[in-house]
C-alpha cells in the first residue's frame, strides 16, 4: 500500500491528480523514518570526514521529505479542503522538528567541524567552499553551539512557530472567504468598469445568488475601492479588508504577539540583540540597524513629495478624505490631470496575449524557448504547464501557471520551486517550478482582460521563475532563488520594466478584438501618469517595512502595549489619511507571519531590490532592451549564479560598478 503512495518518491511530473489527504501522513511518516536513519548514519560515521560524507550527505538528507512537504504545502495553498488542511497541520510540526533538529545534532556538528579543518576543505571548488562557510555559519545561527537545555528550548520554539504561522495563514484565507457583499440594484454599480461588473455577476451566479457579488479577493476589492461611486460600499469593503483576521473565529491578534515573543526569545537564545540582527546577518543589509537606516533614508527623501501629493488630492476634493476615498479620488484626479483611465488599457491586455508576449521577451533576452506541455497532471483545470528549453533544445526546466482566483486558493501572487536540478554527466537535470496569482478572471464570452499592474505582476513572478529555471549552480541549496532576500527581488522586479517599453508592449499589448497595438496617444498618457502619486506608493511600502523592523527590533509589549495599536501608529505615519481606530492590517500581514521567518525583518527587501533593479535596468536602457548580449550577461552573471557568490559581486560583474542608490529615486521622479 505504501509503495503506491504518490508522495514517497520524487516525480518530475508531480501526480497532482492522484494525491489525496489520506496520502499525507503515511508518506511523511515513512519519509521521516528514512531521513532519520540517514541523519543517524551521518552523525555516527567514524570514517575520515570528506565532502561527500558531510556536506554532500547533508545536501541529500531529507530531500524526498522536503519535496513531499513542498507538494503538500503547495496544494494546501491552491486547492485546500478540510481533510487536506488537517493532514498538513498534523505532519507539519513533526517535519519542522526534524529539520530544526539537524543543526542541533552534536554528531553532525562534530563531523562538519572535522571536515572544515581537513586538507580537502581547502581544495574543493569555490562554490563548495562557500557552501561550507554558509553551512557552518547557519549551524551556529541555528543553535549548534547551545548547551543541551538551550537546544531543547530552541527546538520547541521552532515547532511552535511552525504551528502558529501556518494557522495565521489559514486564518487570513478563511477570513477573506468569509465575507461577501451582494448588490441587487444595478444602480448601485455606478462607476464600476464593465469588467468588474461582469466578474461580480458571474461570482454571484457561481453561488446561486441574484445580483452582483463582491469579495475581498484582490480583483474584486481593488475595483470597488478605485471606481465605485458609492462611498458607503467602499467604506464597508475597506473596513472588512483592513480588519481581516482581527476578531472572531479567525482572530490572529494573539498569534502575532506570540510569534513576535518567540522570535525575540529565539534571537536572544542564539546571542543576538533581536530577531532582525539574527535573520539579516546573512543578507545584504547585514543588520537590523542597517536596514532601518536604509528605510529611514528613503522616507526622508520621500516625505516632502508625499505631503505635497496629499495636499494636491485634498485640494482637488475640496477637503479632508476618508481612507476609503483615497484610491477613488486619486483615480479621478489622474483622469483629470492626464486624461488617462487605466481601464482604457484593459482591452489591450488579454491574458493569453500577455503570456505569449512575456515568453517572447524571455526568448529574445535570454535565448530560451517556451512550449506548452500537454497531458500533464495538474491540481485544477485552470492550470497550464510549460517547458523551458535552451537555444540548443535542451530541457532547462518546466513550470506550472495558475493565475486566477478560487476560494480554495490563498490570495496574492507568488513563485515557488518544486524540484531543483543538479549537474549530470552532460549538463544539468531540469528544474521544476510554478507561478501563481489572482488576476482578473475571464467572464462568459470575454477573455481575461488585465490591468497594467496585473501585467507587471505576471512579469515579476516570471522573473523569480527564471531565476530558478536558469540556475546553473552545482550545489542545490545555493541554487536559484535560495539567495539573500534583499537580493531575490532583483530578477523579478527588473522584468517589470519591459511592461513600459513600446518595443516590448508591441509584442503582446494587442486589442483583444481588433488586434491593434496600444495607440501612441494612450501610451503617452500612460507614461506621463507613470509616477502619479509615486511618493504615496513608495511611502506605503516604507510603512510596511518600517512596521516590520519596528516589530522585530523595538516593540516591547510591556512598554508599548497592544501590538495592534502600536502597529496602527507606525502605519499612520505613512498613510495619506487618518486610519480608523479598528484598523488592523497587521492581522492579515501574511508576508511577516505566515512562516517561521518569511519576510519577517525583511520586508525592506522590496525597496532594496527595487533600488538594484532601477540601476541594473539602466544598462538595458543604454544598450537596448532586447540587446541579446546584455540579456546573456544578466543571465550569466545573475540568473544562473544563485547564491554561489556574494550578491554585491554578482551585481558588480553585471554592471562593472557598485549600485547607485539614486537610481530608484530618479526613476520615481523623486530626484533629478
Amino acid at each position: 500500500m505504501l509503495m503506491t503512495n504518490p508522495l514517497v518518491e520524487i516525480q518530475f511530473d508531480v501526480p497532482f491528480d492522484t494525491i489525496r489527504a489520506e496520502h499525507v501522513e503515511p508518506a511523511i511518516d515513512q519519509l521521516l523514518d528514512e531521513a532519520g536513519v540517514a541523519l543517524a548514519a551521518l552523525a555516527e560515521d567514524d570514517r575520515p570526514a570528506t565532502y561527500d560524507r558531510t556536506l554532500g550527505a547533508l545536501e541529500s538528507l531529507g530531500e524526498k521529505l522536503g519535496y513531499a512537504m513542498g507538494v503538500v504545502g503547495h496544494l494546501e495553498s491552491v486547492a485546500t479542503y478540510p481533510e487536506l488542511r488537517a493532514a498538513f497541520n498534523a505532519v507539519q510540526p513533526r517535519v519542522s522538528a526534524f529539520f530544526s533538529g539537524i543543526p542541533l545534532n552534536e554528531g553532525v556538528w562534530k563531523r562538519l567541524k572535522a571536515f572544515a579543518a581537513s586538507p580537502e576543505a581547502r581544495t574543493i571548488s569555490p562554490t563548495r567552499q562557500r557552501l561550507l562557510k554558509k553551512t557552518v555559519d547557519s549551524f551556529r545561527r541555528s543553535g549548534a553551539e547551545l548547551d543541551p537545555e538551550g537546544k531543547a528550548r530552541l527546538l520547541k520554539i521552532n515547532v511552535e512557530l511552525a504551528k502558529l504561522t501556518t494557522k495565521f495563514s489559514e486564518n487570513v484565507l478563511d477570513a477573506t472567504n468569509a465575507f461577501e457583499l451582494v448588490i441587487d440594484d444595478e444602480a448601485g454599480l455606478a462607476g464600476l468598469p464593465a469588467t468588474a461588473i461582469d466578474a461580480a455577476r458571474e461570482s454571484a451566479e457561481s453561488k446561486g445568488l441574484q445580483g452582483w457579488r463582491f469579495t475581498l479577493q484582490a480583483p474584486s476589492y481593488l475595483a470597488v475601492m478605485t471606481y465605485l461611486d458609492d462611498a458607503a460600499v467602499r467604506e464597508t469593503l475597506y473596513r472588512e479588508y483592513s480588519r481581516r483576521a482581527a476578531s472572531g473565529e479567525f482572530d490572529n491578534r494573539e498569534k502575532i504577539s506570540r510569534i513576535l515573543a518567540l522570535r525575540k526569545e529565539k534571537a536572544e537564545l542564539l546571542g543576538y540583540t533581536d530577531f532582525a540582527d539574527l535573520v539579516l546577518e546573512d543578507r545584504m543589509a547585514k543588520s537590523g540597524s542597517s536596514a532601518l537606516a536604509f528605510v529611514n533614508g528613503l522616507r526622508r527623501r520621500t516625505q516632502a513629495a508625499f505631503e505635497r501629493e496629499n495636499q494636491e488630492l485634498r485640494d482637488f476634493c475640496g477637503g479632508e478624505l476618508a481612507p476609503w476615498d483615497v484610491a477613488f479620488q486619486a483615480e479621478r484626479l489622474r483622469k483629470e490631470r492626464y486624461d488617462f483611465d487605466e481601464e482604457d488599457l484593459r482591452p489591450y491586455f488579454p491574458y493569453e496575449g500577455v503570456l505569449a508576449g512575456l515568453f517572447d521577451v524571455a526568448q529574445q533576452l535570454f535565448g530560451v524557448r517556451i512550449e506548452r506541455r500537454e497531458r500533464v497532471p495538474v491540481w485544477d483545470k485552470g492550470v497550464d504547464s510549460y517547458a523551458l528549453l535552451d537555444a540548443d533544445g535542451s530541457h532547462l526546466g518546466s513550470f506550472y501557471a495558475d493565475y486566477f482566483p478560487r476560494e480554495n486558493k490563498r490570495g496574492g501572487a507568488w513563485m515557488d520551486s518544486l524540484i531543483t536540478g543538479e549537474p549530470t554527466g552532460d549538463g544539468f537535470s531540469p528544474h521544476l517550478g510554478l507561478n501563481c496569482g489572482n488576476l482578473t478572471p475571464p467572464t462568459s464570452g470575454k477573455p481575461a482582460l488585465l490591468t497594467h499592474r496585473e501585467v507587471e505582476t505576471i512579469f515579476h513572478e516570471f522573473g523569480h521563475l527564471l531565476h530558478h529555471l536558469l540556475s546553473r549552480v552545482e550545489v542545490k541549496s545555493l541554487a536559484g532563488t535560495n539567495v539573500a532576500w534583499d537580493w531575490v527581488e532583483l530578477p523579478s522586479q527588473i522584468m517589470e520594466n519591459w511592461c513600459w517599453e513600446r518595443a516590448a508592449l508591441d509584442l503582446f499589448a494587442k486589442h483583444h478584438v481588433s488586434d491593434q497595438p496600444i495607440p501612441e496617444e494612450l501610451l503617452a498618457k500612460m507614461k506621463r501618469a507613470k509616477n502619479f502619486r509615486s511618493a504615496n506608493a513608495q511611502m506605503r511600502q516604507l510603512g510596511f517595512a518600517s512596521l516590520d523592523l519596528a516589530l522585530h527590533i523595538e516593540f516591547d509589549p510591556d512598554k508599548d502595549g497592544d501590538v495592534m495599536e502600536y502597529s496602527r501608529g507606525v502605519l499612520q505615519a505613512h498613510a495619506p489619511t487618518p486610519l480608523p481606530q479598528d484598523y488592523a492590517m497587521v492581522a492579515g500581514f501574511t508576508h511577516l507571519f505566515s512562516s517561521p521567518v518569511g519576510y519577517g525583518a525583511g520586508y525592506y527587501s522590496y525597496k532594496w531590490s527595487e533600488m538594484l533593479d532601477a540601476d541594473a535596468f539602466t544598462r538595458f536602457a543604454r544598450e537596448g532592451i532586447f540587446n541579446s548580449e546584455t540579456g546573456k550577461a544578466f543571465r550569466r552573471n545573475i540568473l544562473e549564479k544563485g547564491h554561489s557568490a556574494e550578491p554585491e559581486d554578482l551585481f558588480r560583474a553585471f554592471m562593472d560598478r557598485d549600485p547607485d542608490p539614486e537610481a530608484l529615486l530618479r526613476r520615481l521622479g523623486l530626484a533629478a
